[in-house]
């Protein structure tokens, strides 16, 4: 892996690979697919990463790289439910500490998740796992933040399967 000065410049260069990875591709999943296996494999310290997409009141697994994962999480609850439901980012430091985890992986430890908002609307959240305590922090935040919004940019987000809501 290459070496940066900052978490900040290490995000900037995935960014840029994100964005040529995804170029000329519209359809969603295919997208989430690809850019779950790019930030799997760019980012040091994760055991997953992947894409949950809102159908109705629950949010259901999409695209993601690492142990097999929840399927169904009913928004507001666990990390990802909650930060669907609140429309924000969400830093978790130690989950075991977050009230209503989910628990898919026992060997997760931290967590960062990202809603996808796209025309005012919550389509879904991009989840970011790591074994290591207190693995994320503001900088994670905003990169992982901005690579959201390169996936939304180069998505017809009507190529997701089901109704987004």
């Amino acid at each position: 892996m290459e070496r940066f000065n900052s978490k900040r410049e290490q995000y900037e260069r995935l960014g840029q690979n994100l964005r040529g990875l995804l170029d000329g591709e519209r359809d969603a999943i295919a997208n989430a697919a690809n850019a779950a296996a790019l930030i799997y494999h760019s980012v040091p310290d994760l055991n997953w990463v992947g894409f949950y997409f809102l159908r109705g009141d629950e949010l259901v697994l999409g695209p993601f790289m690492g142990q097999p994962a929840c399927v169904r999480i009913p928004l507001g609850k666990g990390v990802c439910g909650s930060s669907a439901a609140r429309r924000e980012s969400i830093v978790v430091g130690n989950v075991h500490q977050f009230d209503g985890h989910i628990a898919c992986d026992a060997s997760s430890n931290a967590e960062l998740v990202v809603p996808l908002l796209w025309d005012g609307r919550v389509v879904g959240v991009l989840d970011l796992d790591s074994p290591h305590l207190e693995r994320f922090d503001d900088e994670d935040r905003h990169g992982v933040e901005a690579l959201a919004r390169d996936w939304l940019s180069a998505c017809d987000l009507d190529t997701i399967p089901g109704k987004l809501t």
